[in-house]
């Protein structure tokens, strides 16, 4: 999908993103507390930038020295820390978004919230 205009992606986070990405994230925290919602959760999460913004996300080409953790470290992770720090982390970085000097900085934690999450690297 090719990337929205600038003054879309402005008009969209004035009019729906600004109040939607906290409810995204409390959504996703509740699928991710559960065995069955826990795929979609996660999901949700790497969408969080476009429900904010429209922004799509970029991927970094696996082979230029973005090793990933192993599942055996990320779901241990997962289960001890990452369920309530991407909560945390999620609504601290929608709470900066609402204001015109944190938006940067939120867009920045959105873009970190899966790796927050489970270690997931971009």
């Amino acid at each position: 999908m090719s990337d929205r205009s600038l003054l879309t992606r402005a008009v969209w986070f004035l009019l729906v993103g600004w109040w939607a990405t906290p409810l995204a994230i409390g959504f996703a925290w509740l699928l991710n507390v559960t065995v069955v919602g826990l795929p979609l959760g996660i999901k949700l999460i790497n969408r969080v930038p476009w429900v904010l913004s429209l922004r799509e996300r970029r991927i970094i080409d696996p082979d230029h020295g973005r090793d990933q953790y192993s599942l055996l470290l990320r779901a241990p992770y997962f289960v001890f820390v990452g369920w309530w720090a991407s909560l945390l982390w999620g609504l601290g970085a929608a709470a900066l978004a609402d204001s015109i000097i944190g938006l940067p900085i939120a867009v920045w934690m959105l873009d970190r919230l899966p790796y927050v999450t489970t270690l997931y690297r971009y």
